[in-house]
């Protein structure tokens, strides 16, 4: 088991991204930060007991503000309530 808990693993990723609201093909700015990086600066934030606004730019995950922005935008998609109930479907477990 890794010590990195927030490294999104492959079999993770497959499992979460499909439940991932597109990005607009048109949005202004700069080309987005992953949204398998902006998970793990989430998670890195979360398992590290950090503010968002104190997650380290080096760590190559955004900014916090960032991180922030996508996860009130996967909040709002109801991503979490989704992945929550695929992984108790996989335990035969129900909501």
């Amino acid at each position: 088991m890794s010590t990195r808990r927030w490294i999104v693993d492959d079999d993770s990723w497959l499992l979460i991204e499909p439940l991932l609201p597109p990005w607009p093909e048109r949005s202004p700015g700069p080309r987005p930060v992953p949204d398998r990086l902006c998970l793990q600066g989430i998670l890195y934030v979360r398992c590290n007991d950090l503010a968002l606004q104190l997650l380290p730019l080096e760590l190559g995950f955004g900014s916090g503000q960032t991180c922030w922005r996508r996860l009130e935008r996967w909040q709002k998609a109801g991503v979490f309530d989704q992945l929550h109930r695929i992984l108790l479907a996989g335990l035969n477990l129900s909501v």
